[in-house]
């Protein structure tokens, strides 16, 4: 078979992005389902977040070397076969009833998905004219959304069973039905997961047999690094992880948020969720298009002050209007990664594997800010942990103010 052509590849790798949005945003309905049926707090139940986010941070150097080694396309086998075994996992993970099993299994899942975004993001970017590798990468993100969104809606269809017992009418069951019961719940991840390892495996195969071509990445003429290439990098790293713990922060706890402060049914709140994940992948369109007039950083730093703005309105309101923030929260945020991503590797020429490496180590914030949430959560209330993705928010701004000081720099 020949080289595929560049228009097919960007096809092939923008699939990527929907395959793993399916992963991520399975999350925000295993962290509620998980704390029911193995009976964990706020703050164990978003552990899933940090096994998950945690697997970005030890894999991404080892996962930006291997692409430089061996490039791209072994580097998104590797990823899909990883992520593959992972989700089989959680077959015996359910059939155990083991926390720790289950979130081995999200590691190795993270794990794929590591070698998958360190490889997709750069090559998306790269693959073009780098005057609109912004608007190109926010394009191929928006599939992301798309994967978000079925993964809510059919998670919450599929996983989640409707009933929550309060702690009080669990204790009055009969242990012997509660067993049954629990064993029931956490039994019903098993065919969803083994659906999307077979998925994933199925595309593993595809890439087996596509010849993607390889971008050259030069080094700059002086073979130096640029200086402040690098510099910005290291603010989009910072800027980049504060994004992520934000993004993750509040779709973990959305579900709960709804029934904290609306009385919404977990069932009813995952589809809810399913509409604020359509409205990301719907952001991620728009900003597409916008930037074809707007500035990167200037869309950027106005998506951060509406969020900032949204999030107060969530902490501060009770009922579907603090519910209904939060969704406009979804449709905000959704140009961010790929804009943080796209303006951080820019000029970093034959760096551009390891700036992709270390931007997707910061995805670690994904582990980080949920359970300082979990904890905030389980000592002063779910509205007050929202403040923590607000503070993230402001640092999205900063970073933003920044690029556009450097871009009138460079003009």
């Amino acid at each position: 078979m020949g080289h595929t052509s560049q228009r097919t590849a960007i096809v092939l790798v923008t699939s990527l992005f929907f395959l793993w949005a399916l992963a991520h945003n399975l999350n925000p309905i295993l962290i509620p389902h998980l704390r029911k049926a193995l009976q964990l707090n706020d703050a164990r139940s978003a552990l899933v977040d940090s096994a998950f986010f945690i697997a970005y941070f030890v894999m991404a150097r080892p996962a930006g070397a291997f692409m430089k080694r061996f490039g791209y396309r072994r580097g998104i086998v590797g990823g899909l076969l990883l992520f593959a075994f992972g989700a089989f996992l959680f077959w015996p993970a359910a059939t155990l009833r083991s926390y720790p099993f289950f979130l081995g299994a999200l590691f190795i899942i993270a794990s794929g998905l590591t070698f998958l975004e360190t490889a997709a993001n750069p090559y998306v970017s790269v693959l073009g004219d780098p005057a609109t590798a912004p608007r190109r990468l926010n394009f191929a993100q928006a599939f992301n959304g798309l994967g978000a969104a079925l993964a809510a809606f059919f998670g919450g269809r599929f996983i989640l069973s409707g009933t929550a017992p309060t702690p009080a009418q669990m204790q009055a069951m009969d242990p012997a039905a509660l067993d049954a019961w629990l064993t029931g719940e956490a039994l019903a991840v098993r065919i969803p997961y083994l659906v999307i390892g077979l998925v994933v495996l199925a595309a593993a195969i595809l890439f087996m047999r596509a010849h993607l071509p390889e971008i050259e990445e030069h080094e700059s003429a002086s073979g130096q690094r640029d200086t402040r290439a690098w510099q910005r990098l290291k603010l989009g790293v910072v800027a980049q992880f504060c994004y992520v713990g934000a993004q993750v922060g509040v779709a973990s706890f959305f579900i709960r948020f709804a029934g904290h402060v609306a009385g919404t049914g977990e069932k009813d709140a995952a589809y809810l969720l399913s509409i604020g994940l359509l409205l990301f992948m719907a952001g991620r369109f728009i900003g597409t298009a916008l930037l074809r007039w707007i500035g990167a950083p200037a869309l950027l730093a106005f998506c951060a002050l509406l969020n900032i703005a949204l999030i107060a309105a969530a902490v501060l309101l009770d009922g579907y209007a603090a519910v209904i923030a939060l969704l406009g929260v979804e449709l905000c945020m959704s140009i961010m990664f790929p804009t943080i991503f796209s303006l951080s590797i820019h000029g970093l020429g034959g760096d551009t594997k390891l700036g992709s490496s270390l931007l997707v180590m910061s995805i670690v914030g994904g582990a980080v800010v949920p359970p300082i949430m979990g904890a905030i959560s389980d000592r002063y209330g779910l509205q007050p942990a929202y403040l923590v993705p607000l503070v993230c928010f402001v640092i999205v701004l900063l970073f933003a103010k920044t690029m556009r000081k450097s871009a009138r720099v460079r003009e």
